[in-house]
Order: C-alpha cells, then sequence, then structure tokens
C-alpha cells in the first residue's frame, strides 16, 4: 500500500487478462495492470494516482515478475516497498 492505493496480486485469474498483472484498489476504484507493460488491462483510478501505480511498476518491474513467478509456482512472494516508504 502506499498513497492509499492498495496493490494485490491476484494470479489465480491469469486467464482472464492474460498477462502477470496487479490490482489497484483506491477508495472503491479498482484497476488492474499489466506487469510487463505498465498498462491498464481494465477498471480506473483518479489521473494522479494512476500516474502513481505506472511509476511504481516501473520501478519495481524486475521484483513484481519475480514475485509472480513466485505466486505461480506456489511459493510466497516478497513483499515490495510502496512509493512513499
Amino acid at each position: 500500500m502506499f498513497y492509499g492505493v492498495l496493490i494485490r496480486m491476484l494470479f489465480r485469474d491469469a486467464e482472464k487478462h492474460h498477462v502477470p498483472h496487479i490490482h489497484a484498489d483506491y477508495q472503491g476504484n479498482v484497476a488492474v495492470f499489466s506487469i510487463p507493460e505498465g498498462t491498464l488491462l481494465a477498471g480506473l483510478l483518479p489521473p494522479n494516482k494512476h500516474k502513481l501505480v505506472v511509476a511504481w511498476i516501473e520501478i519495481h518491474h524486475e521484483d513484481l515478475l519475480a514475485d509472480w513467478n513466485l505466486a505461480v509456482n506456489g511459493k510466497k512472494p516478497f513483499p515490495i516497498k510502496g512509493l512513499d516508504q
């Protein structure tokens, strides 16, 4: 979580989005972002929160992909720091 945005990695719905992705939740608004490209796959966030999530994905791209691979292989992913830490 950073700046009020809760990030979740729901890897069991990979068939729905077909790529490694994260779900970002801010005050009831949920958006799904591709990890490889940082693009919006579904949903909507306020523009300032959208930019923060895209920047966070870019900064932590390798960590996010590593965590995705751990999760889909039944292993516990590592925590990733938010932008405000």
